[in-house]
C-alpha cells in the first residue's frame, strides 16, 4: 500500500505510526544472524515488484507478496514491509512520511495472519495452501485499508463510483494474480528448499 499525505485524519495517522513503531520492535526482538539473509532477499523482492504500481485515489495498486513474505520471514516480515516502503518513500516519493506507519501495518498484518492461517490448512495440496494465503492477504488487506479510510473520512464512500468501491474493484484481479502468484511460488520452494520457510511453518 502507499497511502499518500494528507489522506489519512490526524489521529488515524498518529495510532497507526505508534502501532507500527511497535509491530516492528516486536519484530526486531531477538533477531538473528541467519534472519538477515532472507529479510534483505525479500525485502528487495517486495521493493522491486511494489514498484510495478497502478495509482487510484489516494493509494495504490500492485503486487503485495505479503503472503509468501509471512511463510518466510514469520515474524520478521514487519521489519522488511518497513524497508521496503520507507526505500519507496525515499526514492522515489511513493506514499508518504506520516502515513507510513499505516502502509506498514496494511502489508505486516495480513502477512502475519496469512502465515498463520498456511498452518491452520490440514491439506497436504502445498499449491492450493498457498493460493489461499495470496488470496486472504489481498482480501484482509484491502478490508483494512478500507477501514482506515472509512474512520478517516466516510465521504470516500461517498456515490457508486466511490474511492473505496474503486478499490474493492481495482483489487478483485489483484486478489486472482497474487493468490496464483503465491501459490506456484510456495509449491516450487516448498519442493526445492522448504527449509526456507518460516520455522513456525515447518515445524
Amino acid at each position: 500500500m502507499h497511502i499518500s499525505d494528507g489522506v489519512l485524519s490526524v489521529p488515524v495517522a498518529v495510532v497507526t505510526t505508534v502501532a507500527a513503531g511497535a509491530l516492528i520492535a516486536y519484530s526486531l526482538k531477538g533477531i538473528k544472524e541467519e534472519d538477515i539473509p532472507k529479510i534483505s532477499l525479500m525485502t528487495g523482492a517486495f521493493f522491486a515488484l511494489s514498484l510495478i504500481h497502478i495509482p487510484i485515489g489516494p493509494t495504490s495498486i500492485h503486487l503485495m507478496l505479503g503472503g509468501l513474505m509471512g511463510l518466510i520471514l514469520g515474524r520478521r516480515a514487519p521489519i522488511a514491509f518497513f524497508i521496503g516502503l520507507l526505500l519507496h518513500l525515499i526514492l522515489f516519493q511513493h506514499g508518504g512520511l506520516t502515513t507510513l506507519g499505516v502502509n506498514t501495518l496494511l502489508m505486516a498484518i495480513p502477512a502475519l495472519c496469512a502465515a498463520k492461517i498456511y498452518t491452520l490448512m490440514k491439506t497436504n495440496f502445498v499449491l492450493l495452501k498457498g493460493c489461499v494465503v495470496g488470496g486472504f492477504n489481498v482480501a484482509m488487506t484491502v478490508l483494512l485499508l478500507i477501514l482506515v479510510l472509512f474512520i478517516s473520512d466516510t465521504r470516500y464512500w461517498d456515490g457508486f463510483f466511490s474511492v473505496i468501491n474503486i478499490l474493492i474493484a481495482g483489487h478483485v484481479p489483484l486478489l486472482v494474480i497474487e493468490a496464483l502468484v503465491t501459490g506456484f511460488a510456495v509449491k516450487f520452494l516448498f519442493s526445492v528448499r522448504p527449509n526456507i520457510f518460516d520455522k513456525s511453518i515447518t515445524g
